[in-house]
């Protein structure tokens, strides 16, 4: 496999978060009941007239913007003529020869989650964009859930034109790993920014690969294959794997490499032949006579420009200036943005940047894990957060007391300090009240104490632990150790 490259570039369909329709005024609300949301003008009756959706414009110029792109001052809407069921005007609108946007990229940052290992990711990459273009999405065959299923296929029309961005990338990418990372980085952007909510299951946000290989040290392209629709930065991965491997295969043993569009079959991690590729000129592309030129002008690419949100990058690189944290930290806490205001939040009020990053990391990520909320669900404030790091920092509970009170913070919406005092929580810091317990925890076990004197340290930790459970845990360590090193060297 190392005497072949692989050439990978990713067209991204991100569904628009506008509550109706690009072309007409039809909820856009996932779930509906079959056809609830369509109207003539999404089922292409005649004389049905669509009138652009202002929103999705501005959404789909704040995309490119924060992209780097150049907005386009004039694009204009074709139709890609095409026919599919669910497409029963027998077109799509599209943009083709004049779209929104042109340029623009997206750097690669480190990965959080383990990859395949495979060689070639590049943290720090810049993947060049080709263009974004708007579009509307189509409706949906149903192949199942039907009485008759088996012999019919019946169509919803809800989809149909709801309001997308195709985001084309140049094929820059050269492993599935860095695929995979480009879709992981470029879905947090757009989410950050609000244009799209990342939810893939429900197919607001899909992704077609193209792939080819060629021997390394060509700069010739080899013939590409695209996997379509898919909805997983896993199955992404592993769908251009496979892709990879079949093409260096077909290669290796005479075969030529047929242009066409495959579908990916997770259960079995392999694509399957859905077609023949089709060019431009299939498509039929013209302009679309309903529908005038999209002018977006400077005065609105500016006002855009400056409502954009300090983006993911930039707020990482922020969060390690200026709060000293580790890299991992920061990027851990910028997967959302939700969840770097919400640590930069608890932070500012607790004025202890690295005991805010643990808290968050730790127990906030841990409950809303096990919980699958996101931190907008998450009851403990930032403000409360912080009084319970506070009330650690003076020493009031253990560390070990204060995830109890987190716990009961989380589950009764009560201030830490309220539920410290009410449930006599308070560490224990005073000599006169531990040294009794520390006494009578060496009384208990003098064959350990004379293991420790004659050298064998190993065992002081539990005695520790015997006090702390004696404590309930509300003894204070330092003093504990203090107090059992006194009574071991008398």
């Amino acid at each position: 496999m190392s005497s072949y490259e692989a050439v990978i570039g990713l067209e991204i369909h991100a569904q628009l978060l506008t509550a109706t329709k690009i072309f007409c005024g039809c909820s856009t609300a996932f779930g509906a009941p079959p056809n609830a949301h369509a109207c003539p003008v999404c089922v292409g009756l005649p004389g049905a007239l669509p009138v652009l959706n202002r929103k999705a414009v501005d959404l789909a110029v704040t995309a490119a913007v924060a992209l780097g792109c150049d907005v386009q001052e004039r694009s204009v809407f074709a139709r890609k003529n095409y026919f599919y069921p669910d497409l029963p005007k027998g077109y799509q609108i599209s943009q083709y020869e004049q779209p929104l946007a042109l340029g623009g990229g997206v750097t690669l940052p480190a990965r959080l989650r383990q990859g395949s290992g495979e060689a070639g990711y590049e943290a720090g990459k810049f993947v060049r964009l080709t263009r974004i273009h708007m579009e509307e999405d189509a409706g949906k065959s149903l192949h199942e859930g039907f009485a008759d299923s088996d012999r019919k296929t019946y169509l919803d029309y809800n989809r149909s034109g709801v309001p997308l961005v195709e985001i084309v990338s140049e094929p820059d990418m050269r492993s599935a790993e860095e695929a995979a990372v480009f879709f992981e980085t470029l879905r947090q952007i757009l989410v950050w920014l609000g244009v799209n909510d990342g939810n893939m299951d429900e197919g607001s946000l899909r992704c077609d690969a193209n792939v080819s290989v060629r021997r390394s040290g060509e700069t010739k392209l080899g013939t590409k294959t695209e996997v379509k629709n898919v909805n997983s930065f896993r199955y992404l991965e592993k769908a251009i794997q496979y892709e990879i491997g079949r093409h260096i295969d077909v290669i290796d043993h005479g075969g030529r490499v047929i242009q066409e569009t495959r579908l990916f079959d997770a259960a079995q991690g392999k694509t399957y032949s859905m077609r023949s590729k089709e060019e431009a000129h299939d498509y039929r592309y013209f302009p679309d006579p309903d529908l005038p030129a999209l002018v977006v002008d400077e005065k609105r690419r500016e006002r855009i420009a400056a409502s954009l949100p300090e983006l993911p990058d930039a707020r990482r690189r922020r969060f390690i200036a200026e709060y000293a944290l580790p890299e991992y930290d920061a990027a851990l806490l910028t997967q959302t943005r939700g969840l770097a205001d919400y640590f930069e939040e608890t932070a500012r009020q607790s004025g202890n940047a690295k005991a805010a990053s643990n808290w968050v990391m730790g127990e906030v990520l841990r409950n809303m894990k096990e919980r699958a909320i996101e931190i907008t669900a998450v009851p403990i404030t930032p403000s409360a957060l912080a009084g319970l790091i506070a009330i650690v920092e003076k020493g009031t509970v253990s560390s070990t007391v204060a995830k109890e009170v987190f716990a009961k913070m989380y589950d009764t919406g009560r201030p830490a300090a309220e539920i410290v005092r009410s449930e006599g929580l308070a560490q224990i810091s005073d000599s006169g009240s531990l040294e009794p317990i520390v006494r009578k925890i060496a009384a208990a076990h003098p064959e350990i104490l004379d293991e420790i004197r004659a050298g064998k340290d190993r065992k002081f930790q539990f005695l520790v632990g015997q006090v702390m459970k004696e404590t309930k845990g509300k003894g204070d360590p330092k003093l504990v150790t203090d107090l059992l090193r006194a009574v071991i060297d008398a």
